[in-house]
């Protein structure tokens, strides 16, 4: 067996992870290391959230 190994994350832990990005005025990456997850899917789920609310894209760190 391989070591291809995906973690799945509840939509709940998204949601809270994208909350705490939007009310702590704090970097996508410190809450990713907070959180224990990784900078690039907080990343992803932070833009496609975003899209959802309508809102643009910008710059993201």
């Amino acid at each position: 067996m391989g070591c291809e190994y995906t973690k799945r994350y509840t939509e709940e832990l998204k949601r809270d992870a994208i909350a705490l990005v939007d009310s702590s005025g704090r970097t996508l990456t410190s809450v990713a290391r907070e959180l224990g997850i990784r900078s690039e899917s907080l990343r992803g789920w932070y833009r496609r959230a975003k899209a959802d609310r309508g809102e643009g894209a910008g710059p993201v760190s």
